[in-house]
């Protein structure tokens, strides 16, 4: 499959990851169109597609980008790539519609947070082939997107969306992407030739499911107590307690990632340091609770512990995390 073979991309999901992705696509030519609906599908049908960026100099920078939007994926038909870009509550409803964009030769890409549904797919040993209840608890989403289309992909980048249609770019460039069963492909050796010629630092991965463990590593713990608590990353990890508790669940997803053939080979408190790096801000999920959407505690912690389950690794410390998240989510209506 040549770069070329990939020229008509489908972005679904164009909030700030999924409409920072789809720019930068369209910036190299692609052929890019959208699903959306309301508010984001009126803006970039009047406006298009905009980023906001900043020069090295600091100048404040914006790219347009007319892009093909439809709130039915029937009127866009099948594509070469479609770009799943939406929190993980919402991906049961993409896959009872994502259907028409995809043909026999449809590459799928998944940039979301947490355990995908595709996570045990030619991956894990002795537990290869699962299906993991606590993000795809049908079996629905395995079966509309078929994992053998699937490309994985973990996002290092932040993004804010200031307006529908209007996304802000901040920091991180970084796609690390590869095929859920370790193959390096020409398929995904393609595609990386596409996200690099787009901008992107484009990182090819001959375990995508160790490059998604580790990032889970950090966002499983520090998302919901920010979630319950409504405080920032560095108060989070300034408070030695709260330190030492969300250390202690990284020590059960570390034991888990062992069994499973993806150890990490660092320490709770050197992802802490990474984590401080980044300064005082506020997570993704304390975001959606703020804006009273629903949050994605299956995704970044439910799964952990129906790995654990799987495993046999005992998770006590997360099982007490995931409750307490869980019970603060339902009582705002979030979960």
């Amino acid at each position: 499959m040549s770069e070329q073979a990939l020229s008509k991309v489908c972005i679904y999901g164009a909030g700030a990851i999924g409409g920072w992705i789809g720019a930068g696509l369209a910036s190299a030519g692609c052929e890019v169109s959208v699903v959306a609906r309301g508010a984001t599908l009126q803006a970039l049908q009047s406006q298009g597609l905009q980023l906001q960026t900043r020069s090295p100099e600091g100048t404040a920078l914006t790219q347009t980008h007319q892009v093909r939007v439809s709130a039915t994926p029937a009127t866009l038909g099948v594509q070469d790539l479609v770009v799943i870009a939406v929190k993980a509550p919402a991906l049961l409803e993409v896959a009872r519609h994502i259907a028409p964009l995809i043909g026999p030769n449809t590459l799928v890409l998944t940039a979301m947070n947490g355990v995908p549904w595709w996570f045990l797919h030619g991956f894990g040993g002795a537990f290869a082939g699962q299906r993991l209840a606590s993000v795809d608890a049908t079996g629905e989403i395995g079966a509309a997107i078929p994992a053998a289309q699937v490309i994985g992909c973990v996002v290092h980048a932040s993004c804010s969306q200031s307006a529908p249609g209007v996304i802000q770019h901040h920091f991180g460039n970084r796609l690390i992407v590869g095929e859920p069963s370790g193959q390096i492909t020409p398929r995904v050796q393609a595609l990386v030739e596409l996200l690099s010629h787009s901008g992107f630092e484009a990182v090819l991965s001959e375990q995508i499911q160790k490059d998604t463990w580790y990032k889970l590593w950090g966002n499983m713990t520090v998302n919901p107590v920010s979630a319950i608590t409504g405080a920032t990353t560095d108060l989070i990890l300034g408070d030695p307690l709260v330190r030492s508790f969300i250390s202690s669940v990284m020590l059960e997803a570390k034991a888990i990632g062992e069994r499973l053939g993806i150890p990490i080979d660092q320490t709770a408190e050197d992802r802490h340091a990474v984590t401080l790096k980044l300064g005082a801000f506020k997570t993704s999920m304390l975001q959606d609770v703020e804006a009273g959407r629903a949050v994605e505690l299956d995704a970044l912690v439910s799964v952990v512990r129906e790995l654990g389950q799987l495993t046999g690794v005992p998770t006590p410390q997360t099982d007490t995390l995931l409750g307490l998240a869980r019970l603060q989510a339902r009582v705002r209506g979030l979960y």
